[in-house]
């Protein structure tokens, strides 16, 4: 992982905050944008609210939440206001793709059933509620703590990416 614009002690700091907001919230979603919207002072207020049903999209096994979430907040940081800007967009997707293939090399994919039935085993229908409570006896919640904890990490790195080249005077890495 790129370390240059963030130390350890922030990466691990960012992590140990991601654990402590999902055990706090219970949603990769929510936690993985709300750590990286309190570190990097994001807006989003409803964003966060919008995010609530997003961890494995619906609980259905699809995209993790904790990519949803880390996405936003890049989105916030590299998006575009004015949806006629074409530039911006198309901008807006390296970061996007860097942070989603880095997600893979660290968790394997981007599907929250695939990530669990790496983690933990087995796969999980985390909308059923016995299958739910077997998923936190088989650590679950640690094991996506885990994974929020990297999305995090590889998010912050590209956000604080483009705002130290903003800083510098230079065009945002992308």
């Amino acid at each position: 992982m790129d370390t240059e614009t963030l130390s350890e002690a922030t990466l691990e700091r960012l992590a140990k905050s991601a654990r402590d907001t999902l055990t706090r919230c219970r949603n990769c979603a929510q936690s993985s944008f709300a750590v990286l919207q309190a570190e990097f002072g994001l807006e989003g207020g409803p964003i966060l609210k919008a995010l609530t049903p997003f961890p494995g999209i619906a609980l259905r096994g699809e995209t993790c939440g904790a990519v949803v979430g880390s996405l936003m907040a890049i989105g916030f940081v590299y998006g575009r206001d004015d949806l006629d800007d074409w530039h911006a967009y198309l901008a807006s997707l390296p970061p996007a793709r860097r942070f989603a293939r880095r997600f893979v090399d660290r968790n394997g994919s981007t599907a929250c059933e695939s990530i669990l039935e790496a983690k933990l085993g087995r796969k999980f229908n985390l909308a059923d509620p016995g299958e739910s409570l077997q998923y936190v006896e088989a650590g679950g919640a640690e094991a996506c703590g885990e994974v929020i904890a990297s999305a995090v990490q590889i998010a912050a790195e590209l956000i604080a990416k483009k705002g130290s080249s903003t800083r510098q005077g230079d065009k945002p890495a992308a």
